[in-house]
């Protein structure tokens, strides 16, 4: 019987049981693809990662990201998390981490010395896809499509490594989302482009900060605390549409999950691209084993 440690981390909070908790096997060589995808369904958390040798050796590892259901290409806090337990267990300001939607860089942020929290940019330049109409988007959360705001955009497929339909919300109505999943599953077309995912992201104003919430009941994620690989195309989408060369503001989630999280996002034009990053503390919470 084999054994694989663990440890576990939560995201996006200073404050032990609150932001985005996460499951990082330190060493996932030997495990086939079904039994981390077992392990990630096991935990029960919006991810779960498995650390590998990297591909080329000038890269700090692979790193596989699984959630309830399936692999995923990016996610802002599993790298944020897996970076912070790596440093804090081995040393290192800045991780490089391989996945599949690209190249993840990571660098801690450290207090005295100690690891308290990390940035990622994102792997991929912001890329735009389709608009869906606000009924739809609206019976996907059990609101009314007139609490959908379409002035600067429509809710929109945004994606830095992982797609999300971007959806701006009237104030008040962020509170009285209550995903439906048939409104989820009537909305799904399985167009290649959503890659096999329906995952909603939805947002209202707060002064210059947002407050936001993520839904994804078909893949698993009734709703999650902290979604960094959301945050990241919705601070790209904004700048895309404001004209500026960059932008930098805070987003609120997991508040009405009781799982509270901050995450400080930029975003900045390079040339004809938007590059993202997403950054955020960590608190340490659990070590263990597997044994399979």
């Amino acid at each position: 019987m084999a054994s694989y440690a663990f440890e576990t981390v939560d995201v996006f909070t200073e404050t032990r049981f609150g932001g985005n908790p996460l499951a990082v096997f330190l060493d996932g060589r030997g495990l086939p693809d079904a039994q981390m995808q077992s392990l990630a369904f096991e935990f029960n958390l919006s991810e779960t990662t498995f650390v590998l040798p990297p591909a080329d050796a000038v890269n700090s590892a692979r790193v596989r990201i699984f959630n309830r259901t399936a692999e995923m290409a990016f996610a802002g806090h599993p790298m944020i998390g897996t970076a912070y337990v790596l440093a804090r267990l081995r040393g290192g300001d800045q991780f490089r981490f391989e996945v599949p939607a690209g190249l993840a860089i990571v660098d801690i942020e450290r207090r005295d010395g100690e690891a308290i929290g990390a940035q990622v940019a994102a792997p991929q330049a912001l890329s735009l896809g389709r608009s869906f109409p606000a009924e739809k988007i609206a019976a996907c959360l059990g609101i009314a499509a007139s609490d959908v705001i379409i002035t600067t955009h429509a809710p929109t497929l945004a994606s830095v490594g992982n797609p999300y339909i971007i959806t701006e919300l009237r104030a008040g109505a962020l509170e009285r989302c209550m995903p439906d999943l048939n409104g989820f599953k009537a909305a799904y077309d399985g167009g290649a482009d959503l890659r096999e995912r329906f995952s909603v992201y939805a947002y209202v104003r707060d002064g210059e900060n947002v407050r936001a919430r993520m839904f994804a009941p078909l893949s698993g994620t009734w709703e999650d605390p902290a979604t960094g690989s959301a945050a990241t195309p919705l601070a790209g989408l904004l700048l895309y549409h404001n004209g500026r060369d960059e932008l930098a503001f805070d987003i609120r989630q997991g508040v009405e999950m009781n799982r509270p999280s901050l995450l400080h996002v930029t975003a900045r034009r390079e040339g004809e691209a938007i590059r993202t990053t997403v950054a955020g503390r960590c608190v340490p919470v659990l070590k263990g084993e597997a044994q399979l």
